[in-house]
């Protein structure tokens, strides 16, 4: 897997040589799609994902020059036959997934097809998560969510006592030290103890970047690692 695990997006350089390493080229030579879907769970999601797809947002991501991208709505997947949106996937070289509501993620990433495709065509194309984009992609148990930070998506059940989608082996917590009371660092710290993993909680100038059997974290801010 090829895996850059941000809070607050490509924010400083560090980040950035971080994503072109994982690409094996520049970001100007290579091809993305964005997915907006976890923003449309707010109540102001439309303008949030607008300003992700536009390169507008203050979480930097799709405005880094990319040779080409476009847009993976995860909600319109189910009505398309997958031969229309399944070859763009597997033709880009990076997938990049915006923040939002992290359980109205998850169920559509199940509900598209996304997650089923994602262990196969994560060997070959990166992942560039931001915020809920990058937890979702965590075991963190669904009811962390519901229980300790504000959700907006009507999908999912509060009582589910499942996990999010689990592909790497350690939690996410992100937005460390930012401006809403949940992201502090205490309280992040509680949370934390709830999950029976290594939890990692990073602030908006980190990330957790994984390749292969590889994680590390790349930093110019702060973060905290939470073992169990």
């Amino acid at each position: 897997m090829k895996l850059l695990l941000t809070s607050g997006g490509i924010t400083n350089p560090s980040l950035h040589q971080a994503l072109v390493d994982l690409l094996g080229k520049p970001v100007d030579e290579a091809s993305a799609l964005c997915v907006p879907t976890a923003a449309y769970a707010f109540p102001e999601g439309a303008a949030i994902a607008w300003r992700v797809i536009s390169g507008s947002a203050k979480t930097p991501l799709c405005g880094l020059g990319w040779k080409s991208l476009g847009v993976l709505e995860l909600t319109a997947l189910p009505s398309i036959d997958e031969q229309n949106w399944l070859p763009a996937v597997e033709s880009a070289d990076a997938l990049l997934v915006g923040g939002g509501d992290v359980l109205y993620l998850c169920d559509w990433m199940r509900r598209s097809g996304l997650a089923d495709r994602l262990p196969s065509l994560l060997e070959r194309t990166v992942y560039v998560g931001v915020s809920s984009g990058s937890m979702v992609l965590t075991p963190t148990p669904r009811k962390v969510f519901t229980t300790y930070f504000l959700t907006y998506g009507g999908l999912h059940p509060h009582a589910d006592d499942g996990r999010v989608l689990g592909l790497v082996d350690f939690s996410l917590l992100v937005h460390m030290d930012g401006a809403n009371p949940e992201n502090s660092p205490a309280n992040l710290e509680s949370v934390a103890a709830t999950i029976s993993l290594p939890t990692y909680a990073i602030d908006d100038e980190t990330a957790i970047k994984v390749a292969g059997d590889s994680v590390e974290v790349v930093s110019e801010g702060r973060w905290k690692l939470f073992t169990p």
